[in-house]
């Protein structure tokens, strides 16, 4: 009995095998899976933070550098990202308070893990300087203040343009240097705001007053807020002040010009990076003629090679050029120079590797949106050059070609 169901097994066995080989030469063969097909797998985005100023006290400069910077993120990777991965940019905005930013610096390090971050303020960057350097995170920020560039406290801080003090000497050697009157030295005076920022170039602006031989005035303090300035203007006026050179951001410096045409100043007001652009016009209007401002990044309206990736952008994603200030170029520049960062850190995107990637851009081209950057493993300055231009019939125009700050 049992061999007969041995037997029956047998051909049961045979015959199903027969079946299966038929079927399988008659039918069609399975879908192959995605990844026989030689489907490329995403890759992860690489991760990047921002710590940005769209609403606080220095908004009115930060909001469209944040933009700029936010959209050249975007360009990229309509472009294939970095090495073949899309960069997510984690923007969080601080409103200018230290307290808020560090608190935006330990959740996108510790919780979001980006692997360097474009930040913002001078208070702020520098009271995260502990914490980005035993972090090893690399950090472009929107502050070139000199501190920053003490290398061996500040490691993984990155300047894109002339600090605030290279950009307080250069102003102060042009004004020497164009100083026409032979009987009397030209009186300079700054006028600045009481934070980390405006506090930032005022001892080596003082210092290159004294060294090249001119007059000193007395500081003026005008917040960031202020909404008149007749009582800091009147001391100029007092003292005879022929140069006045600000470090403050647009808002402030429009009520400085306006209140200065108002009292019939007849001082030179020169302002620094963030004090020039073309907010201050619109605010500032007339009273803006004359003006003199510190350019380090291009402004839209300049026919310059790097500026058609600009253009190329806004156009594909349906944006007016007109819409955008300096200010907003300055954001991209920065964001594209991280970028370049990045990309030479290859695929190892460790802080020591983007660090050392940075540090191998020499003469880095930025397409006439600013002075090449260089950086080294002994200097982050990046650049020490910028243009002086001036408000005639209510545009900015240069004056000069890229000035060298003195000692550079």
């Amino acid at each position: 009995m049992r061999g007969n169901w041995v037997k029956l097994l047998a051909v049961s066995l045979g015959l199903s095998l027969v079946v299966a080989v038929l079927g399988g030469c008659g039918s069609k063969p399975a879908a192959p899976s995605q990844s026989s097909q030689g489907a490329a797998p995403k890759k992860e985005p690489i991760k990047l933070g921002g710590i940005f100023d769209k609403t606080g006290a220095t908004g009115d400069v930060g909001a469209p550098y944040s933009e700029g910077a936010e959209d050249y993120i975007k360009y990229i990777n309509s472009k294939g990202g970095v090495n073949g991965r899309p960069v997510e940019l984690i923007g969080i905005d601080y409103a200018y308070k230290i307290p808020q930013a560090v608190e935006a610096y330990k959740k996108l390090v510790q919780q979001d893990k980006v692997v360097a971050i474009m930040g913002w303020g001078t208070g702020d960057t520098e009271a995260m300087v502990p914490f980005i350097s035993q972090d090893k995170e690399p950090f472009i920020s929107g502050s070139y203040s000199e501190n920053l560039l003490e290398i061996a406290t500040h490691p993984y801080n990155f300047l894109v343009a002339p600090s605030y003090s290279d950009q307080a000497r250069l102003v102060v050697k042009w004004v020497k240097d164009n100083w026409k009157n032979t009987s009397r030295k030209p009186k300079v005076a700054f006028i600045y705001n009481d934070t980390g920022f405006g506090k930032s170039p005022i001892p080596d602006g003082k210092k290159a007053v004294q060294e090249l031989g001119l007059e000193l005035g007395s500081d003026q303090i005008v917040a960031l807020t202020a909404l008149d300035s007749t009582s800091q203007l009147l001391n100029l006026q007092k003292e005879n002040v022929d140069v006045g050179i600000i470090q403050e951001t647009s808002n402030a410096t429009a009520t400085i010009l306006k209140d200065a045409k108002k009292l019939g100043l007849k001082t030179q007001f020169i302002g620094l990076n963030w004090a020039a652009d073309e907010k201050v016009i619109a605010l500032a209007k007339d009273a803006a003629e004359g003006y003199v401002g510190v350019i380090p990044f291009a402004f839209p309206y300049e026919d310059v090679p790097g500026m058609k990736a600009i253009q190329e952008y806004n156009q594909s994603a349906g944006k007016s050029m007109g819409s955008h200030n300096q200010k907003y170029v300055q954001g991209w520049v920065s964001a594209m120079v991280m970028a370049e960062g990045l990309k030479r850190a290859g695929d190892n995107l460790s802080g020591e590797n983007i660090k050392k990637g940075l540090e191998s851009l020499s003469n880095f081209d930025l397409g006439g949106l600013a002075a090449p950057v260089t950086y080294t493993a002994s200097s982050h300055r990046g650049a020490a050059k910028a243009k002086l231009y001036q408000v005639k019939n209510g545009k900015f125009q240069p004056i000069t070609d890229y000035i060298v700050a003195p000692g550079r």
